[in-house]
């Protein structure tokens, strides 16, 4: 079995690798959290030079073609980064969903804009019950001449407040769910921030009395759960990789935190307990790696892959928490603190655990797919 890279996609790792080292200094991380948009316009504007939000993207529609593979290789170099951009929520949750519906005038409309970085789209998805289910979705979206009238209310809709559009998943007359495309500045959109704990800005958004074109339905009316499940792998597998990068990141800092790290007139790294830990971090973060790319591979083959992507999010949510909780203890004192960067890890790995389904929910998906 290969694991390996090929050279596009070393060079792809190795580029977002560099490049985020150079743009994004963790001082940028921690401003965005305290800035109102939440991202460097300068820097989005730079990575939409290097292609990146059509890297997925058919060059039909200025996108590059490459695979879900290599998407998730860049989406494990943004989380190792802690990258502060709307780049999960307009290319992840918005453009694969877009491509999922298979509305061609849409993606016409829609897919070259977000490919050159000039739009920003986001998913609300997620109401009042937490569920990722269609069981879930109470907002109604209800006929009204040519067009739709939408009430309800979405929770924790990431970067909502400076997206242009947001892909609301909503009850239409005949009971089904229905992708619509609301526009956030339509009359009756109200969006509140919310206060997070890693800092990322996530909204609810009220919907009162929108009035939607049925021209901006994406899809069939009917089939907007089909198209969400279609895309829930990748949206979830691209959140793991994510992790992936995070948890490498806190072992890398932690092993050069041991060998410069002197107590007893040693290095603290040559203590067996410390070895020890250090080891247990690093089993964590290779089961993550190739449980993930795995789960990415299977995806990008598009073949059945609903339990191997739950074993990837269930190892990794547990994982990088686990990771960053050892990282603290071989700190000390100064991992707590806000002038070390280690805090920020720790707040994503749980922010990151509970999105789109924590390990308990899981393993619950692995065990019924084992037939229990």
């Amino acid at each position: 079995m290969d694991f390996s890279l090929s050279e596009e996609q070393k060079i792809l790792k190795n580029t977002g690798r560099d490049f985020f080292e150079k743009e994004c200094p963790k001082s940028l991380v921690k401003e965005m959290a305290r800035d109102e948009l939440g991202y460097s316009p300068q820097l989005w504007r730079k990575m939409a030079e290097l292609g990146w939000m059509g890297l997925v993207l058919d060059p039909s529609y200025d996108g590059i073609g490459g695979s879900f593979l290599d998407l998730a290789l860049l989406l494990e170099e943004m989380g190792r980064a802690l990258l502060p951009a709307p780049f999960f929520s307009t290319v992840v949750l918005g453009a694969l969903t877009i491509m999922a519906s298979g509305d061609e005038k849409n993606k016409q409309k829609l897919l070259p804009a977000i490919a050159a970085g000039s739009l920003i789209v986001t998913l609300g998805l997620t109401e009042s019950d937490g569920h990722y289910s269609q069981e879930g979705i109470k907002t109604e979206a209800v006929l009204k001449g040519g067009d739709y009238i939408i009430n309800g209310t979405k929770l924790f809709v990431p970067d909502a407040h400076i997206a242009q559009y947001v892909i609301c998943v909503a009850r239409a007359a005949n009971g089904g769910s229905t992708l619509f495309l609301v526009d956030t500045r339509s009359s009756g959109v109200t969006l509140t921030p919310l206060l997070t704990i890693a800092g990322d800005k996530q909204s609810e958004i009220i919907f009162d009395n929108v009035m939607v074109p049925s021209g901006h339905i994406l899809g069939e009316i009917g089939s907007g759960w089909t198209y969400i499940e279609k895309v829930w792998p990748k949206i979830v597998v691209a959140r793991c990789a994510e992790m992936v990068g995070g948890a490498q990141q806190v072992l890398d800092m932690t092993v050069q935190y041991a060998k410069e790290r002197h107590q007893f007139g040693r290095p603290i790294g040559s203590f067996q307990a410390i070895q020890h830990y250090l080891a247990d971090m690093l089993t964590e973060v290779e089961g993550c790696r190739h449980l993930t790319y795995q789960a990415a591979w299977l995806v990008s083959e598009d073949l059945p892959c609903k339990k191997e992507v739950a074993i990837a999010k269930s190892w990794c949510s547990d994982a990088f928490k686990k990771v960053t909780s050892v990282a603290h203890q071989v700190h000390g004192a100064i991992g707590f603190t806000e002038e070390h960067d280690l805090y920020l890890y720790y707040k994503h790995a749980k922010a990151w655990e509970l999105m789109l389904g924590d390990a308990y929910r899981h393993r619950e998906i692995v065990a019924q797919e084992m037939g229990l």
